[in-house]
């Protein structure tokens, strides 16, 4: 399994110039990296131009991914995006459950569940994002949180497909803060976790599964999650829009 790094541009860079010049930077940072697989989630709007430049690059290690989608392939709902224009679109991921979209837009268990379903159906690979606000963890409710989280996420979704998707664990309280989670609260997040997955499927499954740490990350701290803490990547936002900084993210794993 190689280690996972997702870059979340979320809502930034303003012009398709500066998107493009930033995915240009990150690619020669990122040219002679093999151990890593690197996935790239502009806005919406810059895909069709970036999808366009890795057809020119063959030799590139980055893939395209998105930040969100809606959960059905086509229909009149105005304002969504489907699964299946993304994968028109050369998109192998798709960003569902977000902290930032469960917080500002009122997503809930059942809505990222239904997006959940949606991507596998169509043959594209969610991250499914998990985690507690700060007054869950103050009140000692981390994981009832993420058990109920997860079990609803993941209704409907087969032992066969488990397999097919990347989890995200993202503490609410650490993003966009500066304040990452210590390594050794992550990895007892992610140990529980497994546990979740091992007793709604089986532990081998449990083994099998992908976890990325989110919320935070630079340079500094994302080895203490890598090879201490055991994910097995990392989502990483704001250090992302930086070339420089996001290389050695990637150089330090």
């Amino acid at each position: 399994m190689k280690t996972l790094i997702i870059a979340n541009w979320k809502c930034n860079l303003l012009t398709a110039k500066s998107a493009e010049e930033l995915f240009k930077l990150l690619n020669k940072g990122l040219r002679k990296i093999r151990k890593a697989e690197i996935v790239v989630c502009p806005s919406f709007i810059y895909l069709p131009k970036l999808s366009e430049l890795l057809l020119r690059r063959k030799k590139t290690r980055i893939r395209l991914g998105a930040q969100n989608c809606f959960w059905e392939g086509k229909g009149s709902y105005t304002g969504e995006v489907s699964p299946i224009m993304l994968k028109n679109l050369g998109c192998k991921y798709i960003i569902v459950g977000h902290s930032e979209r469960r917080k500002f837009l009122n997503e809930t268990n059942q809505m990222i569940n239904r997006k959940v379903q949606a991507i596998l159906s169509f043959g594209l690979i969610p991250i499914l994002c998990i985690g507690e606000t700060k007054e869950d963890k103050e009140k000692g409710k981390i994981s009832i949180v993420l058990r109920s989280q997860i079990e609803n996420a993941l209704k409907k979704v087969s032992k066969k497909e488990i397999g097919k998707i990347v989890f995200a664990y993202e503490p609410r309280w650490a993003i966009g803060t500066g304040k990452a989670c210590s390594s050794d609260e992550a990895c007892v997040a992610r140990l529980l976790i497994q546990k979740i997955i091992a007793q709604k499927y089986s532990q081998p499954t449990a083994k099998k599964i992908q976890i990325l740490y989110g919320g935070s990350v630079n340079s500094a701290n994302v080895a203490s999650f890598v090879k201490d803490a055991g994910f097995q990547g990392v989502l990483v936002g704001s250090a992302s829009l930086d070339p420089n900084e996001f290389a050695k993210i990637v150089k330090e794993l």
